[in-house]
């Protein structure tokens, strides 16, 4: 599972979150006390930000034919990656997508992405 967003840490338990103000707003895939479903499969409660253990900010980063990349997303076999090298050059070589201007994304086969993992920022 690649993740790319808010994470928070609320009574031990972390949750995909979003901070608004001066709440986070939690998210989970199962019904729970407290929680409301907002559509099939996603419950959401909001708590004060003072309540929140923790709150950072995941991304799954990556290396693909030898130059860092976040992932963005995932789909059959393949991942979405946006190139972090700031070299034209290469992300023309590299055959990505300008997706703005110095954002270069693509897709990378699974099976040639090395070192994927997760960081906090």
């Amino acid at each position: 599972m690649t993740r790319d967003g808010y994470v928070a840490r609320w009574r031990g338990r972390e949750y995909q979150a979003s901070p608004d103000g001066g709440d986070v707003r939690l998210y989970q895939t199962e019904p729970a006390e407290g929680f409301v479903e907002v559509r099939p499969g996603r419950y959401l409660r909001v708590v004060p930000v003072a309540e929140v253990e923790e709150l950072a900010y995941v991304r799954t980063t990556c290396t693909w034919k030898g130059q860092p990349f976040i992932v963005l997303g995932e789909h059959e076999g393949w991942l979405r990656v946006e190139y972090t090298g700031g070299r034209w050059p290469v992300a023309q070589a590299l055959r990505l997508e300008a997706f703005d201007f110095g954002v270069y994304q693509g897709w990378a086969p699974v099976g040639e992405v090395t070192d994927l993992r997760e960081q906090r920022v």
